[in-house]
């Protein structure tokens, strides 16, 4: 064998071994993070924080994410609900006096219904009962998968269809990160039609937001990203690629409201504007100059009250 051709074979194994080495750790991330760990399990801290063996195990092997739970309950009267959707889900219903609607309540990533109790009470304050649902794998509901909006898009469907049953007839989707792709999702999935719909900050696809992850942290996202979003969509049985909320929104035609932050490191503008652009409803946009991808009442208190309250008044849906 020439010298040559040795050169041309090391350099051949090299790229075989790098593009086995990525797709194997890919895949261990993946999983983690489509995956929570067992209750108790504490969380991977920053890496700032962790020493060398630590740090390798996480670049190879992903972070420890513990199933969310629900750490505290509604201070208000609520009925505990099941209901059987890809897996049984639990759901809390808190029913107000003269009701002028239910609004039910969706959750982000790595979030429950308990987080969204701040949120709850704000509309229980403006006349609306609310129904607060822990996605599939978090909170009281089975499993531990998550897919980021993508298999929650069926909560959705089977939280409408309960509350519906109820004989309500003025109901309000509202969904923060992934809550707001579920409902986007099931719009164009199942052809849902609520009264109405609040969605704050819905990324563009399941691209767009594992690059947007990279970027954070300063890593180019080619091509550990396209790697992440291949293995993740195959480990829970769909093409992530085609994930889409972006798409979804073409799909939508009840009055919705969008909220976003200006200063969303992980959802940007464009994407914000293209959800806005292909919602073919009545709607309306709202941002908050200073906020990123957080809890908009916590900052901006008033001014979310206030496109929340001036919202519902416009969109009521009343009995016939």
């Amino acid at each position: 064998m020439t010298v040559k051709k040795k050169a041309l074979n090391r350099f051949l194994g090299l790229i075989i071994g790098l593009f086995f080495l990525m797709n194997t750790v890919a895949f261990f991330h993946a999983y983690r993070f489509t995956h929570f760990s067992e209750p108790g399990i504490e969380k991977t801290k920053n890496p700032k924080e962790l020493g060398l063996a630590n740090k390798i195990k996480v670049l190879l092997l992903g972070i420890d994410n513990p199933k969310p739970v629900n750490h505290e309950q509604p201070a208000r009267p609520f009925e505990t609900v099941h209901l059987q959707s890809s897996k049984r889900i639990e759901c809390w219903h808190i029913k107000v006096d003269s009701s002028k609607g239910t609004v039910i309540i969706f959750h982000g990533f790595s979030g429950n219904k308990a987080r969204m109790l701040d949120k709850s009470e704000v509309f229980n304050q403006l006349g609306y009962s609310t129904f607060l649902v822990d996605f599939i794998g978090t909170g009281g509901s089975e499993g531990n998968e998550t897919t980021i909006g993508y298999k929650e898009a069926y909560d959705v469907k089977v939280c409408l269809d309960y509350v519906r049953q109820t004989n309500e007839k003025n109901i309000v989707l509202f969904g923060t990160s992934m809550g707001a792709a579920a409902i986007l999702r099931a719009s164009e999935t199942f052809q849902i039609n609520p009264g109405s719909a609040i969605i704050e900050c819905p990324f563009g696809s399941m691209y767009q937001t594992t690059c947007a992850r990279f970027e954070q942290m300063n890593v180019p996202p080619f091509p550990m990203a396209g790697l992440l979003v291949f293995w993740g969509g195959l480990q829970n049985g769909f093409w992530a690629f085609s994930h889409n909320p972006q798409k979804y929104a073409r799909s939508v035609k009840f009055p919705t409201l969008l909220l976003y932050g200006e200063k969303d490191a992980e959802v940007s503008r464009q994407e914000t504007d293209m959800v806005f652009k292909n919602l073919n409803g009545k709607k309306r946009l709202a941002t908050f100059a200073e906020a990123g991808h957080e809890n908009y009442l916590k900052r901006y208190e008033k001014e979310w009250i206030k496109e929340i309250s001036a919202f519902l008044n416009d969109n009521r849906v009343k009995d016939k």
